[in-house]
């Protein structure tokens, strides 16, 4: 099973060559493996990665998302433990790019494509003693290898479905590499009983880590000064990470706009001519965030963001949040908006979110499958102050009471440094 599995990786690692010719991301993927090797073992090979006794903690994150659920981990452990190197990796260019420069880790890498000759190399190029992935990142050559080379293998956040392979009965494999982890940290219930159904036992529900990280944005938020003369005794909608189908509601929202409401759009793509598609159905009205003053932008129906990595401070300046994804695979993180009280919308795709299905039994997140719901649900809160507060409060307790995976999840690291592993 693991020959055929890696033929199949070295089959993606040729897809992704050819589809480099004509996709942006893909050829960000390959360019910043150009030279990979060479700087790895130089870095390595020098100081501070290169003094004899060093230690080295290595998380991983797929991309952006799961970075953020990290980082709290990240940042908690290099204070408890400052006498470790931090090295990051990032497997999609959407999380590499943004955080590259990241001051949190001693260096921040791609991972190398997960073949058993690149896993050698790379682990004993690198030398981890504790190795940290996050949510759902299952490279199993890496897995297989840092089990071979007994080094601690912490998953942390991790999601487990009934439909994922390690479930069904060809997943012999996958269940045999899953269960080399040293330890597994699950958000919730349905998780640990599914790992315990196929024999896992080295698995504890701690919640999320995701949690800890907005709550931290939100007691210490950044000044966004364009957002806040453009929200200046105004009421705003923050529409984040939203596609096509979800600028189609938002739009429609924005004709039928009784309550005066102004409208911070940040898309999820923010190429050229989306953002160009957006301010040319926006008109007037609108003007973009990179090039607006403090001044002009007062006189502003429509913010419409072409930056990224200030999604998660706009929120401070919202009333309400529409979240976008739900009319695609699934809706983006919705805890960034309700961590500062901003009662959420989003499309029906939502089910999958534990956060999202427990916000709506709540009363702190509404489903819209259609431009007339979003209409009517968006006036009844800000026609109703007492039920528009009511969701207010009900979304950030929410968070407030979700917070802790980090403190529990570092806990339980230090027993196991502590203990020798």
């Amino acid at each position: 099973m693991q020959q055929i599995y890696s033929f199949l990786i070295v089959c993606y690692g040729l897809s992704i060559r050819v589809a480099s010719v004509f996709n942006k991301k893909a050829s960000l993927w390959i360019k910043g493996r150009k030279q990979y090797w060479a700087i790895l073992e130089k870095t390595f090979a020098s100081a501070p990665f290169n003094h004899p006794g060093r230690k080295l903690a290595w998380f991983h994150c797929a991309s952006l998302g799961e970075f953020e659920q990290g980082r709290p981990i990240i940042e908690a452990f290099k204070l408890q433990h400052p006498g470790y190197l931090i090295l990051l990796t990032f497997y999609s260019p959407s999380g590499y790019e943004v955080r590259r420069a990241y001051n949190g880790a001693d260096l921040v890498l791609y991972l190398p494509l997960d073949t058993p000759s690149n896993v050698r190399r790379f682990v004993e190029t690198v030398r981890p003693d504790i190795v940290f992935y996050v949510k759902y990142e299952f490279w199993f050559n890496f897995l297989s290898y840092l089990q071979v080379k007994k080094i601690p293998t912490i998953l942390v956040s991790a999601v487990f479905r009934p439909d994922q392979h390690f479930f069904k009965g060809y997943g012999e494999w996958p269940r045999k590499v899953l269960k080399g982890f040293t330890r597994i940290f699950v958000q919730n219930e349905d998780s640990l009983e599914l790992l315990q159904f196929i024999g896992i036992e080295n698995a504890e529900v701690c919640g999320d880590t995701r949690f800890d990280r907005v709550a931290a944005i939100a007691a210490k938020p950044l000044i966004v000064e364009i957002a806040v003369a453009f929200s200046e005794s105004h009421r705003i909608l923050v529409a984040g990470s939203t596609w096509s189908a979800d600028e189609e509601l938002i739009f429609n929202l924005i004709g039928h706009n009784t309550h005066k409401l102004r409208f911070i759009i940040a898309p999820h793509e923010i190429n050229s001519a989306h953002i160009e598609s957006l301010m040319l159905r926006a008109g007037k009205k609108a003007v973009r965030f990179s090039k607006t003053t403090p001044e002009q932008v007062k006189a502003a129906e429509i913010l419409i963001i072409d930056s990224v990595g200030l999604l998660s401070q706009l929120y401070q300046y919202g009333t309400l949040a529409y979240i976008g994804g739900g009319f695609g695979v699934g809706i983006h993180n919705i805890l960034e908006a309700s961590a500062f009280g901003l009662p959420v919308f989003f499309g029906p795709n939502y089910h999958k979110f534990n956060e999202a299905r427990e916000l709506v039994k709540l009363g702190g997140a509404f489903e819209v499958s259609n431009s007339g719901e979003l209409l009517q649900k968006t006036d009844a809160l800000l026609s109703d102050k007492q039920k528009l507060s009511q969701a207010v409060e009900i979304s950030m307790d929410y968070v407030r009471t979700g917070c802790g995976a980090t403190e529990i999840i570092l806990q339980r690291v230090k027993e196991l440094i502590g203990s020798g592993i």
